[in-house]
């Protein structure tokens, strides 16, 4: 019995050495435990990516190359770099004081704006424009000479070269900016009527005005070189009537997915399909520059979107109606004569 008795004692004893020598090590881990400033870093980029702010995510981001970072500011600020404020002539490719981020919202990386996240993943991609295989650099120079008003980019160019490694940069980077991937806009049902310029007219007052004025020239900043703090929608200062956003549909897709700005997203849009419908035709009924050789564009014509406002086609619909629909009959009648789906 006594023997029984001397073990159990010996056992209590063990058992609370045990635990007295758990707890000491607990508190010696709590006392001497740093923070893994690794660890700190990660969540640290977590929080970032949940808003598009270039200060921090790219221009005091040591992290970001000169090369990247270039290529940030010729998007973001094309009229100063690579456009008519351009302090060398040589580098004046852009024509107007536009920037490529006025349509590519949020410096290229905002769902619903034709974000360029993972745009290298499609191409290269065939292009009816062009009627064969293209490039990246091939897309970018048709904004160029198009949406810029401009000319090319020479393809081995540094100018060339910092927009891809923006481009790819943002794709491995911030993904997570990116919460829907689209191919361009996410695309509108469209009204089975024309275009009414004068319910556009009321829209545009309603909705548009106030930051891109009566006469739709928008809103510069007070210092020159800082560019539009709104872009023009018309007139010698916007996109000429070659770029896609001179269509009607394609206009229509980008306002209701994006318009007024910071007030609309592709999940929560503003703007129903058929008013953004009316006020992009109201927005291409005016004047813009016109862009040459036009007629050199989708050498197969069968090809060209519905809402090519001008010709030639191979079909007998109107000018008007290619400019402003309806558009559904001329989509039938090459899903019918042609086997062709179309869809702007």
């Amino acid at each position: 019995m006594k023997t029984i008795i001397e073990q159990l004692v010996r056992r209590l004893i063990l058992l609370c050495f045990a635990l007295t020598g758990t707890i000491l090590l607990i508190v010696i881990t709590l006392i001497t435990y740093q923070e893994n400033p690794e660890v700190k870093e990660v969540i640290k980029q977590e929080d970032l990516l949940m808003e598009w702010n270039p200060e921090k995510l790219i221009l005091t981001n040591s992290s970001v190359t000169e090369e990247v970072r270039k290529g940030y500011y010729l998007v973001s600020e094309s009229f100063k770099y690579m456009g008519p404020l351009a302090k060398n002539p040589e580098l004046r490719y852009a024509g107007n004081n536009l920037s490529c981020t006025n349509c590519h919202l949020n410096g290229g990386t905002l769902s619903g704006s034709a974000s360029w996240i993972n745009i290298m993943d499609r191409f290269p991609q065939f292009r009816g424009r062009e009627n064969r295989i293209g490039t990246i650099e091939d897309r970018i120079n048709g904004c160029m000479e198009r949406s810029m008003n401009g000319s090319a980019l020479p393809n081995d160019s540094d100018l060339m070269k910092a927009i891809i490694s923006y481009m790819n940069w943002i794709s491995k980077e911030l993904p997570s900016l990116n919460s829907e991937n689209f191919k361009g806009y996410p695309a509108i049902k469209l009204p089975k009527v024309a275009v009414n310029l004068s319910l556009g007219k009321e829209i545009y007052d309603r909705e548009c005005i106030l930051c891109h004025g009566k006469n739709g020239a928008g809103i510069l900043y007070d210092q020159q070189d800082k560019g539009y703090l709104y872009p023009p929608l018309w007139g010698n200062d916007s996109f000429n009537d070659g770029a896609g956003m001179h269509r009607v549909i394609t206009a229509a897709a980008f306002i209701k997915n994006n318009m007024p700005y910071l007030q609309a997203s592709w999940d929560n849009p503003k703007l129903t399909d058929e008013e953004s419908y009316h006020v992009a035709g109201y927005i291409n009924s005016f004047q813009r520059p016109e862009k040459q050789n036009k007629i050199e564009d989708f050498p197969d014509k069968k090809l060209k979107p519905v809402s090519t406002p001008y010709g030639p086609w191979t079909d007998n619909f109107s000018s008007e109606q290619h400019k402003y629909g309806p558009f559904p009959p001329i989509i039938d009648y090459y899903q019918k004569t042609f086997g062709l789906k179309k869809t702007k």
